[in-house]
């Protein structure tokens, strides 16, 4: 029974959920057992502003007996789930654009600041991704910039000062999904350059930021490294590419399991292992708990029957604790949030920008 309780632990411990606004019930159960990694939440979950989001962020990690992720998406621009009183920052090629990196850092610092007074552990940011297609529905302006060079400089800017501002930084999606066509929350998207355009354009940002505490994989085919399987599935890029090629050692997030590019072809739940299997460390279910929980369940049956699975699924629990270890959930307080939101800092940056970008 201890090993059952122990596996099913472990499995959990590599989860990150996502749940529909006031549905947070059999969520809570599992931090609570300790069977989950963390928890992502989203404007459904943000609608009543800084106030109830940290009120909603204590009462999730008040009872559970291990440190636990608590991430966001607030990159700016049309990525932000806080649309009022956090500073209201502009899409991040805007940002970059300005040539000021002591600037793009202090606006990664302030947002860090506001999110970590909220109880957030982890912003889901920056993207280095590099826009070099005009017709990718997904990235564009997200991006820092056209070319490796602006992205690694201000991406990696950013991410320093959302360090400083108390949470983890996470650079996504990698290998690199900057130039695809097609939105992989809505289909699979194919990457058909060769190796030697990918070492140059795409993994250059991930091969300056091997420093990152965490990279979110891309749900995309690179023909070049495996043409039948996205890279959160694909155990010919995570491993060879990211592990041993540009040798980083951090944790990787797969991008949501539920998004079609995975769910249409493999399955939300039958997919878990296959990106564990991978080399993925940590796995995003953002909205569906059933989905969630068969999971975790076919994460357990897995290891229960396949050794070496097991031996992977430990590997990635044990990289997944000692992030959650040096991003300790830390109390917070009303009046902790307004002071960061108030913070001169903030309200000279935001005045800055305005003036700067309009």
């Amino acid at each position: 029974m201890a090993s059952d309780r122990a596996l099913a632990t472990m499995a959990g411990r590599v989860l990150i959920a996502g749940f529909p606004a006031g549905g947070s019930g059999r969520v809570r159960a599992l931090l609570e057992a300790g069977q989950l990694g963390g928890v992502i939440l989203f404007r459904r979950n943000l609608d009543q502003g800084t106030e109830a989001a940290r009120a909603l962020i204590a009462s999730l990690v008040a009872h559970a007996p291990r440190p636990v992720m608590v991430a966001v998406d607030q990159e700016g621009g049309r990525v932000r789930r806080f649309r009022e009183e956090v500073v209201p920052l502009p899409p991040m090629r805007q940002l970059a654009a300005l040539g000021d990196v002591a600037l793009t850092r202090r606006a990664g610092e302030v947002l860090g600041r506001q999110l970590r007074a909220m109880g957030f552990t982890m912003d889901m940011a920056p993207v280095l991704d590099v826009d070099t297609n005009p017709d990718n529905p997904i990235i564009g302006d997200r991006a820092f910039g056209t070319t490796p060079e602006s992205v690694i400089e201000h991406a990696l800017a950013f991410a320093a000062g959302l360090e400083a501002g108390g949470v983890a930084p996470c650079g996504k999606h990698f290998p690199g999904h900057g130039d695809t066509d097609v939105d992989s929350h809505l289909a699979l998207p194919i990457l058909r350059h060769d190796r030697e355009r990918l070492a140059s354009v795409e993994l250059a940002p991930f091969a300056a930021a091997t420093h990152l505490p965490a990279w979110m994989s891309a749900h995309v085919v690179y023909e070049a490294l495996d043409p039948t399987r996205p890279a959160t599935l694909s155990p010919d890029v995570l491993g060879p590419v990211a592990r041993t090629q540009l040798g980083y050692d951090g944790v990787v997030i797969s991008d949501d399991l539920e998004m079609k590019a995975v769910a249409d072809h493999f399955g939300v739940a039958a997919s878990a292992p296959l990106a564990i299997e991978a080399g993925c460390d940590m796995l995003l279910v953002c909205s569906d708990v059933d989905a969630l929980l068969e999971a975790h369940a076919r994460l357990i049956e897995r290891a229960s029957s396949d050794a070496a699975f097991r031996a992977r699924l430990e590997e990635a629990a044990g990289r997944a604790e000692r992030l959650l270890a040096r991003h300790p959930n830390e109390p917070t307080d009303a009046a902790t949030l307004r002071a960061a939101l108030d913070h001169p800092d903030a309200s000279a940056l935001a005045d800055e920008l305005e003036r700067r970008i309009g």
